[in-house]
């Protein structure tokens, strides 16, 4: 077993350093910012509006770029990802699902604590995730904070989030004694983290910095099922797959008073209330 292998499996997430060179960085960080600059796309979080005292509405996220744009296709189904995705992923090629970049810049909020198979509902398998760093992160600006070993809790029922600290309404109660560690990256180093792991960011605090980061989402190639908003779906050469819908509700976990987990069967759209 490889050591980060070895990490994935006992933690639940393993960062690869420098897997993208300082130039591929700046031609992708440059590549989005010519983008964003240049208007509105499919899939904007609210579209842009320079105006505005939001950094988040100066700066809204983009995602599944890779449907309109070759570069983020290209991205996705890059082969050193597949080859980690691959080997934590029980050495089945990744299903390719999603693109997205936040741009995150100073004073921009976070987002909450959250498990990525909340929303991806990949099944019998379950989501992955690449997160390319395209700036040194750290606590200041915002970098990623996860729960380590939380990829052996189950799916688990939301609760509403800070919307002064998050820029997304729903979060996961995590007990008070469960350590939550940042992930301070440089740019070009590629988190890589199991679907049901909770994590989340911190606001940019900074004055002056972007947190920029190239996100893509995944399913283990046993999958079969993913939730209805991820078609089409690609395997690792660029080719659409067709999957199955996974339905609109599920199982999620409550924290018992005696620190266990109980099960629910739930609504997807009860689960955003």
């Amino acid at each position: 077993m490889s050591e980060l292998l070895a990490h994935y499996n006992e933690q639940g997430y393993v960062i690869a350093r420098g897997m993208f060179s300082p130039a591929e960085v700046a031609a992708l960080r440059d590549h989005y910012m010519t983008l964003r600059a240049s208007g509105t796309y499919p899939g904007d979080f609210e579209g842009v509006d320079p105006s505005s005292h939001d950094p988040l509405k100066r700066f809204p996220r983009m995602i599944h770029m890779h449907r309109w744009d070759d570069i983020s296709l290209q991205w996705m189904i890059d082969e050193r990802i597949n080859r980690v995705l691959t080997e934590i992923g029980g050495n089945l090629e990744p299903y390719a699902v999603q693109t997205m970049l936040y741009f995150k810049p100073a004073g921009a909020r976070g987002q909450a604590l959250h498990q990525d198979q909340f929303y991806l509902r990949a099944m019998p398998g379950v989501c992955l995730a690449a997160w390319l760093a395209l700036d040194d992160c750290d606590e200041e600006n915002g970098c990623m904070q996860v729960v380590p070993g939380s990829h052996r809790w189950p799916l688990l029922c939301t609760t509403k989030a800070d919307t002064t600290q998050s820029f997304t309404d729903v979060t996961v109660p995590v007990p008070d004694d469960q350590p939550i560690v940042p992930c301070v990256m440089k740019a070009g180093d590629v988190l890589f983290f199991h679907g049901l792991l909770v994590h989340g960011s911190f606001p940019n605090r900074s004055t002056d910095r972007f947190r920029r980061a190239l996100i893509g989402h995944y399913l283990t190639g046993d999958s079969q099922e993913v939730g209805r908003w991820y078609h089409p779906v690609y395997d690792m050469k660029g080719k659409v797959v067709p999957l199955r819908d996974a339905p609109d509700s599920m199982p999620c976990g409550v924290w018992a008073e005696d620190g266990s987990i109980e099960m629910v069967e739930a609504k997807l759209a009860e689960l955003h209330e």
